[in-house]
């Protein structure tokens, strides 16, 4: 591979990632469904439910139900460290997401602070994210957003 096509394949995973958080922001259940997630992805999501193999679309699913009743959710992320291996990539993000919802008794935010174990694999129609692995460090404010 040449140094060119590696550094486009970088930007590519790392493009991916950033969707993740940023479709997931907007609402853009259809862009996640269609551009970010494979079909099948290993889910950990770090709150203590099942652990392994779940249809993509049944994760934006899940997603798009549990955010969809918020008035903002704002997601910081960074810290990408990037390792690619042929046609799979194995990927660390450290994210902070702020839940909002205005009407709340008990406050009207809540905090996450963690990181992430992100693996990748080249596709027909581009990098796609089929192992997400969320590793909760920090939760603050109001946890159950009622």
């Amino acid at each position: 591979m040449t140094d060119l096509a590696a550094l486009a394949d970088r930007l590519d995973v790392g493009d991916t990632i950033t969707k993740l958080f940023v479709y997931c922001d907007q609402a853009r259940w259809a862009d996640l469904r269609e551009s970010v997630l494979a079909p099948e992805v290993f889910f950990d999501n770090g709150f203590g439910g099942p652990v392994g193999p779940q249809p993509g679309g049944d994760i934006v699913d899940a997603w798009a139900a549990g955010l969809g009743a918020l008035d903002a959710v704002h997601h910081q992320a960074g810290n990408q460290l990037i390792e690619i291996t042929g046609d799979t990539a194995l990927a660390h993000a450290d994210a902070i997401a702020v839940h909002v919802k205005n009407d709340a008794t008990g406050g009207a935010t809540r905090w996450f602070v963690g990181s992430y174990v992100l693996g990748l694999r080249r596709t027909e129609k581009g990098w796609r994210i089929d192992r997400f692995e969320h590793k909760l460090k920090v939760i603050d404010g109001n946890p159950d957003l009622i």
